[in-house]
């Protein structure tokens, strides 16, 4: 009988079609109640607080006889009843465990349905056996509460023996003395047998069930509720998940793309252990992970995926905290606000131990505050002191098992040695640019209100965008879903002496043009140098000679050798020739062609006036950025400016030497490959230098050293009109050289037919500057 009645109505049970709840009159019945029939009843207190520890229902025994051994109290909350001569006729005596659990109020009426033999039946209450029950222990006066140890097994025994052949339902309260501690247990789960299944009429075996009847074969395991001090040793604890993950998460809510493999590997390594039972991990004589270091280029999300690591776990709200937030300007500040940030996590675990909930600290710029000990400038050993500190409190004397600290930086490198060891900040995630994969998961997140309001145009492949985006961050698609939505606000604005919106501005949305213009504007960080390449290529490779298509060749298949062997990682390739024959052109049309995703030149014109230590860390700084990137490509042009090396004196930097020695043969780390090309137009001396050997291959880029070779090139650059003008230019120049060899860089060749052009007289501008060099 699941409907409830207002407990003014007493039920008069005879077996036909009335109303089973029909209104009572003023007088109580008097007389036992018969099974089946329903009364209404007074609640009192229980007369006897020693009787709360049967578990039962205190009724009147004039109220009740030995045939009714149930009762159902509000249509739902089933009882085993104790007939007693100290409660009277018309009244029950509920403990208080009971009245919390039916939600009694006391000198108040309550509907009581006495149960009879029907109830032993497989569909009453009393018609399953169970085969395993579940209770969580806790204090009954939580103000006495104290740390105390119990055998789990002998704690499960009393539970048996309390409850046997009772009839116990999910959710309801019992009371149990345990050596003289009065506990208050939880019925958590449980699972029976059916008793048509025990007589060989039914099929179902044992199943989870809200009702049953304790026996002796009755498997009870128990456990501490949360916050409580008992702690229980022993098989007989029940094993069951912590549920470290909120019950309500999806994983898919995260909104973050291009992370799957950081989130496992996050997930294995920090939250694994901490959803199997305290007792099961203490066997194993392990500890969980208490730091995670993220790091990475900017805007991959680092910080979104700490942020959303807090949300999804189930526990105590995170502390975010941004490392130059713990610095203060008084002695002993510092130290002090990071103490801070431990002790809610210190005083949970003094008082729960293993239990205490887990407590997260998420460190934004750790680098801030965690450089190498004795690496900074100042004299106040400050900085060193908030490491010595935070040292201390992840992994000192008073360890804690409780927490759990997320460091980020874009610069690993920085951080002290010592928090990066095991057991402290040990694993250590690196959130890189996503794949094409990665990059089409954030566009479909950055754009998925778009396309649900109808305001992306049929005509926009995402899958296409993200092939367009390489070496993208995730905070740079963004970037690039924001600047197409402002293209698509431009067409309805329309500018004059005031702004206006055009009139079908409520059919806005984004074209597949706004995307394109876009890419044209969003530039990803670690992308490729366009512009730089650019100017160097200039009007594009002339092949005047068969060489130059051999050289290009050559190099197509150095940069397909480190795109697809999975044996070269690194390949390094140097272009060496006089100077001014087209070295650095050729190495940027060798990158552009590449199409490599990461491509950065470095070249003395960028370093003009930089010392020594101010070139190696630009220098390095590219190479590291590089090895972010899957695929790359980095251009050192003029190796020898590089080394400010000069033949007066024979001078150069050792230091910037020592620099390009280490990095160009550096393999990438895996998973990352890299071509390196470098221009130089002084190869005995790197051999000297012993940098020429550190190369993978070399190619010699020769000058222009014959009338047909000159013939394509002035023809390319068309400094004439005419034919005839070509023959007669060449026939001069074939009469003035005669057999003489000559050699001329293509670079200079360019500058003289420019030089030439602004001449009236082509022709013999032409002859007297070319003349002058031969």
């Amino acid at each position: 009988m699941n409907r409830q009645q207002p407990y003014s109505y007493e039920r008069v049970y005879s077996g036909g079609e009335m109303d089973p709840y029909a209104q009572a009159g003023p007088a109580r019945r008097l007389g036992r109640m018969r099974p089946g029939e329903i009364r209404n009843l007074l609640v009192e207190r229980c007369p006897d607080p020693k009787l709360a520890y049967t578990n039962r229902l205190v009724v009147s025994d004039q109220d009740f006889g030995p045939d009714v051994r149930l009762v159902r109290v509000s249509g739902r909350f089933v009882f085993n009843v104790l007939p007693s001569a100290a409660c009277a006729p018309g009244e029950i005596g509920p403990a208080g465990v009971q009245r919390q659990w039916a939600q009694l109020s006391i000198r108040k009426d309550v509907a009581v349905e006495a149960l009879g033999s029907e109830a032993a039946g497989a569909d009453g209450p009393a018609g399953v056996f169970l085969s395993t029950l579940e209770v969580e222990l806790s204090f009954m006066n939580t103000s006495r509460e104290t740390a105390v140890v119990m055998d789990a097994e002998e704690v499960a025994q009393l539970v048996r023996a309390s409850l046997e052949d009772m009839v116990i339902s999910v959710g309801q309260l019992i009371v149990l003395d345990v050596h003289g501690h009065t506990l208050k247990g939880v019925v958590s789960a449980m699972s029976g047998v059916p008793v048509d299944v025990l007589q060989g009429t039914g099929a179902a075996g044992d199943e989870a069930t809200s009702c049953g009847v304790v026996s002796a074969a009755t498997d009870v395991a128990v456990s501490k509720a949360l916050g409580s001090l008992i702690e229980l040793k022993g098989a007989a604890v029940r094993r069951k998940a912590n549920a470290i993950i909120q019950p309500d998460f999806r994983f898919e809510d995260l909104g973050i793309g291009g992370l799957d493999a950081e989130f496992s590997s996050i997930f294995r390594r920090a939250f694994a252990s901490r959803i199997f039972p305290a007792e099961l991990v203490a066997r194993l004589g392990i500890q969980h992970v208490k730091g995670i270091l993220l790091y990475g280029p900017p805007g991959t999300g680092k910080t979104l995926m700490a942020r959303q690591i807090g949300k999804m776990l189930n526990a105590v709200d995170p502390l975010v905290v941004s490392g130059p937030e713990i610095l203060n300007k008084f002695v002993g500040q510092s130290e002090e606000n990071v103490r801070k940030l431990f002790e809610p996590a210190e005083k949970e675990y003094r008082e729960r131990g293993d239990d205490s909930q887990l407590h997260i600290i998420i460190f934004d710029e750790l680098d801030a505050i965690c450089k190498q000990r004795g690496s900074r400038g100042d004299s106040t050993g400050t900085g060193d002191s908030v490491v010595n500190q935070l040292l201390a409190k992840m992994d000192g004397v008073d360890q804690l098992n409780n927490i759990l600290l997320i460091g980020m930086t874009n610069r690993k490198e920085l951080i002290d040695d010592a928090l990066l060891r095991p057991g402290r900040l040990e694993v250590h995630i690196e959130v890189g640019l996503p794949d094409e994969a990665g990059r089409l998961q954030i566009l479909k997140i950055h754009t998925a209100k778009i396309r649900e309001n109808g305001m992306l145009a049929p005509e926009v492949d995402l899958a296409e965008l993200a092939a367009q985006t390489r070496n993208f961050s995730g905070a740079e698609i963004a970037a690039l879903v924001k600047s197409a939505s402002s293209y698509a606000f431009t067409r309805h604005i329309k500018v004059g002496g005031t702004t206006e919106l055009t009139q079908d501005v409520s059919d806005m949305t984004i074209q597949h043009q706004d995307f394109v213009c876009a890419l044209d504007e969003v530039k990803p960080a670690f992308g490729a140098s366009a512009s730089d390449l650019d100017m160097y290529v200039g009007s594009g490779i002339i092949e005047y000679a068969p060489h130059v298509r051999d050289i290009l060749y050559k190099s197509h298949l150095f940069a397909e050798q480190v795109r697809e062997s999975s044996r070269s990682p690194l390949v390094s390739l140097l272009l060496h020739g006089p100077a001014g024959s087209g070295k650095t052109a050729l190495a940027a049309t060798i990158a552009q062609q590449s199409a490599f995703p990461f491509v950065r030149l470095v070249s003395p014109e960028a370093m003009v006036g930089f010392t020594d230590s101010q070139k190696i860390a630009a220098i390095t700084k590219v190479f590291h950025d590089a090895y972010k990137s899957p695929l790359s490509l980095v251009v050192v042009d003029d190796i020898e400016r590089l080394l400010e090396w000069v033949p007066i004196g024979a001078r150069f930097s050792n230091a910037v030497l020592q620099t390009l020695l280490v990095l160009i043969k550096k393999h990438p780390p895996p998973g990352r490959r890299l071509l390196v090309v470098a221009t130089t137009s002084e190869r005995d001396v790197l051999a000297q230098m012993d940098l020429a050997t550190v190369f993978s291959s070399d190619i010699y880029v020769e000058n222009i050293g014959s009338i047909e070779a000159l013939k394509k090139v002035v023809q390319h650059a068309r400094l004439f009109d005419s034919a005839r003008e070509y023959d007669g230019l060449f026939s001069s120049l074939a009469d003035y050289l005669g057999n003489r060899s000559f050699s001329i860089g293509v670079k200079k060749l360019l500058l003289l037919i420019e030089t030439a052009r602004q001449d009236p007289d082509k022709h013999s501008r032409f002859m007297s500057e070319i003349c002058a060099l031969f």
